[in-house]
């Protein structure tokens, strides 16, 4: 399997969000600290100091009422203002405002504070949650990064500014057509692609498999996205953002024109099967690395978009 090449990549469904409650408010911290401003501004935090946790504990400061995150993995974008707890003092924050391609993705931070992804699990977008977590879980050379002392503990208070679907979320939709790869998935959603007997299509073909009730794409459309890329015929893939252990992210009209095509219009939530011809993927050759003379099935997740 390749890498998903022109592709920035930045490292739920209904049922999932709705049996996954609010994080269980720690009462010491919640002593401890308060923080004012709205959610995606710089906040002003009051924390009571010396602070010093000795086991990782979460508040919510500010509830949100979007989607949640539920699944390991999944891609949030969020900002961190980082507290000092012994000193009561700002250590460093991310930059804050209203690009959201200038804020910072929670798995890249999962590196330099082991333990804050896990305890973000089930923070809902529009959140603003404080994490304390104690010195002796911070690795050293992290700590230095962070604006920290060597063993010192951390609070960092995240505003929850974007959460993407884990996968598509929309329900089953019926396809009537006959001689299309047929889709399996896995738990997690990620998809597996079955061939018919028969050659493959001599037209650009697309189904809609799942229908999201998110916002329609348009062409100049930031979207977030799973991708399976597939040769007709073929057992492995030539693309899969599954397997890079991210979504990618690309504007829809800079994707190979027939997907492109296939993707405008359609909604975030939705999983869509489109089939390219072999004498329509110049493009997809190009900027996908696919194989050449070969017809190519895709199968996209679409998880909302940046716009």
């Amino acid at each position: 399997m390749t890498a998903l090449a022109g592709f920035g990549l930045v490292g739920c469904s209904a049922s999932a969000g709705a049996s996954c409650p609010t994080p269980t408010a720690d009462s010491a911290l919640s002593a401890a600290i308060s923080a004012t401003g709205d959610v995606g501004t710089a906040p002003t935090v009051n924390l009571r100091s010396p602070y010093l946790p000795t086991q990782t504990a979460v508040d919510t400061l500010v509830q949100g009422d979007g989607e949640k995150l539920t699944q390991d993995g999944q891609l949030a974008l969020v900002n961190v203002t980082v507290m000092n707890p012994v000193t009561g003092e700002t250590a460093i924050a991310t930059q804050y405002g209203s690009d959201l391609t200038k804020t910072t993705s929670l798995t890249a931070l999962e590196p330099d504070v082991p333990g804050l992804t896990a305890a973000l699990k089930c923070a809902a977008e529009g959140s603003r949650v404080a994490v304390a977590i104690p010195g002796d879980q911070i690795p050293a050379d992290k700590a230095r990064g962070l604006g920290l002392a060597e063993g010192s503990p951390g609070v960092f208070v995240v505003d929850v500014r974007k959460v993407f679907l884990p996968a598509a979320d929309g329900p089953e939709q019926f396809n009537a057509g006959t001689g299309m790869p047929s889709v399996v998935r896995a738990p997690n959603g990620q998809p597996g692609v079955s061939f018919p007997q028969n050659d493959a299509p001599s037209d650009v073909r697309t189904e809609t498999l799942k229908k999201g009730d998110g916002e329609a794409l348009r062409a100049d459309s930031s979207a977030m996205i799973h991708l399976v890329g597939v040769a007709w015929g073929a057992k492995t893939t030539f693309a899969s953002t599954w397997a890079n252990g991210a979504p990618g992210q690309a504007t829809v009209s800079s994707l190979p024109p027939a997907l492109a095509a296939a993707l405008e219009g359609q909604t975030v939530g939705s999983q869509v099967l489109v089939v390219v011809p072999a004498d329509q993927t110049s493009a997809d050759q190009q900027a996908l690395k696919a194989p050449a003379d070969k017809a190519l099935v895709y199968v996209v997740d679409i998880l909302g978009t940046l716009n």
